[in-house]
């Protein structure tokens, strides 16, 4: 998804913020291709609209922004989704990221970061407001550890790509892992697509599950 034009759909109940998440993408040549007030909207125009991304408040008037996750990246053609919500709560963080946000951000957040945010969902990494990052982690090791998951039969990754995947999974953004190895950051994308092809994942926070189930954030 690196590659193609970032289209994206805001859904939040209120107008004034809505217009505005809106305006500041469109201002950064990033196209806004549908605007919606509630999730039936936003399920009934999402097919037609073709959103690459879609920025989600979690309290929406019909349902949870929780549901609409799971129910947006669930389509044929699925988004991913930021979530960008007044809360901070970690039971909201943890439940929309279970539900397949690929990033959560309050809404104190300034343009610049949210533009980031959306910039870097887009292209498949895992985005959080500082000090969430480590409540999410923390959420997997305790799964990975209740669940005890191991794949005896897991493809051989490269030693590189194994690199790569450990410096993903103690939460480094790909710029960082560039320069740690000194590689271009196109490399390092390439590296998580291929192990991402390799494994049959489909996002960054798959990934960083799979790497502490694997032991790899050590």
């Amino acid at each position: 998804m690196e590659s193609e034009a970032i289209r994206v759909l805001v859904v939040d109940d209120h107008p004034m913020w809505r217009d505005a998440v809106a305006r500041d993408l469109g201002e950064a040549g990033i196209d806004v291709v549908g605007t919606a007030g509630d999730g039936a909207k936003a399920l009934r125009i999402a097919p037609a609209a073709r959103p690459t991304l879609a920025v989600v408040d979690l309290h929406l008037p019909d349902m949870t922004g929780v549901e609409l996750t799971a129910d947006l990246v669930a389509l044929p053609e699925p988004p991913r989704v930021l979530v960008l919500s007044a809360s901070g709560a970690g039971d909201d963080v943890l439940a929309a990221v279970k539900a397949g946000a690929t990033g959560y951000l309050v809404k104190s957040a300034g343009r610049e970061e949210l533009l980031d945010a959306v910039r870097r969902v887009h292209a498949g990494e895992a985005v959080y407001t500082p000090g969430l990052a480590g409540l999410v982690l923390g959420e997997y090791r305790r799964l990975s550890a209740a669940e005890q998951v191991r794949e005896p039969g897991a493809p051989a990754l490269t030693p590189r790509e194994t690199e790569v995947l450990r410096l993903v999974a103690k939460g480094l953004a790909y710029k960082q892992i560039a320069q740690r190895l000194s590689i271009s950051h196109r490399t390092v994308q390439n590296h998580v697509q291929n192990t991402l092809t390799k494994l049959h994942l489909h996002n960054r926070v798959e990934l960083v599950r799979y790497a502490i189930d694997q032991g790899l954030d050590g």
